[in-house]
């Protein structure tokens, strides 16, 4: 690393990326060795040269362990994230047959969008493609800063418009947002009024970044007052019924959960902004052949949903 803070990249050994990734990880230089197949000499070799590189310890003895500098704490994420986006780039394809092909593919996705459209892509994955897994995994609130190394160690993530932006997306299905209360909600007769949304309380999904039209809300002047917040989307209809809670919930998902509360979907007393549900990639991703191949599935499973009710169908 220069005065500047440049690295070269032509004279930078790629190997020190995964003895950083085991060193960072393991905290301890026999069991890094042994994780990627070194000695103890020829680890703790890395680690001197990781340590002149960044300037930094990394790892310092406390005690009878070690713990990780502030700088090594800082690096475990983006050094973890560089380790797979390299893994997936050097294990890219140029051919790619789903009726032959053992692969796994790693989505990020909310729980909504696994129940809408990630539980039918994995029903057709296992009909046209036996040896191909899903792993689905939540999107860390960082996504929004990270997005870029973030997605460079999956394989893509299922997410509406309006949250990231600059990279590659297919469209999948649109949707809407759909007010929830409970059947017996003394308070609320066949329509709901932007008073009701004002006085009642709310149960409301803990991560706003998947729910657009919460900051919509905002923009309107309504501040909700939260009686819950939950981590799941599934859980609304369980947390509104029978109380007076009111809850913002995607209406292709309360189709879905119709039957496991007693609660009403209302239109929502404002033009509440859609949803266009898409899948997001890094571009390390777009040529590969593999990938190329969960995109046009993607697609087709999305436009084959059915429509909403007064809609077109999407694609």
């Amino acid at each position: 690393m220069d005065s500047e803070g440049a690295v070269n990249l032509e004279r930078l050994d790629l190997n020190l990326l995964v003895a950083l990734c085991a060193l960072l990880e393991e905290r301890n230089v026999t069991r890094a060795g042994a994780r990627i197949g070194l000695s103890q000499p020829a680890t703790s070799a890395a680690l001197a040269r990781l340590r002149r590189h960044f300037g930094d310890e990394l790892l310092v003895r406390q005690g009878n362990r070690y713990e990780l500098t502030p700088l090594g704490t800082a690096l475990r994420a983006p050094a973890a994230n560089a380790y797979a986006m390299l893994e997936r780039l050097f294990t890219s394809r140029a051919d790619f047959n789903p009726a032959t092909e053992r692969h796994e593919f790693t989505l990020l996705s909310s729980d909504y969008a696994i129940a809408v459209f990630g539980a039918e892509l994995a029903r057709v994955l296992h009909a046209e493609a036996p040896g191909v897994r899903l792993h689905f995994l939540p999107a860390s609130p960082g996504i929004v800063e990270n997005a870029d190394s973030t997605l460079g160690g999956v394989d893509g993530m299922l997410m509406p418009h309006g949250v990231i932006s600059d990279f590659p997306a297919v469209e999948l299905y649109r949707d809407e947002w759909v007010c929830l209360v409970s059947a017996d909600n003394p308070d609320v007769g066949e329509r709901l009024t932007m008073d009701d949304l004002a006085r009642l309380p709310w149960v409301v999904y803990q991560r706003p970044f998947d729910a657009p039209v919460a900051r919509q809300l905002s923009m309107l002047g309504l501040e909700p007052h939260v009686d819950v917040s939950v981590h799941s989307f599934q859980l609304l209809p369980s947390l509104v019924a029978g109380t007076r809670r009111i809850a913002l919930i995607q209406r292709r998902l309360a189709g879905l959960l119709r039957d496991l509360a007693p609660v009403r979907a209302l239109p929502c007393p404002f033009p509440a902004v859609p949803l266009q549900e898409a899948l997001w990639w890094h571009p390390v991703h777009t040529h590969d052949a593999a990938h190329i191949w969960l995109r046009e599935t993607a697609a087709r499973v999305g436009a084959d949903l059915p429509a909403l009710p007064g809609h077109p169908p999407d694609g």
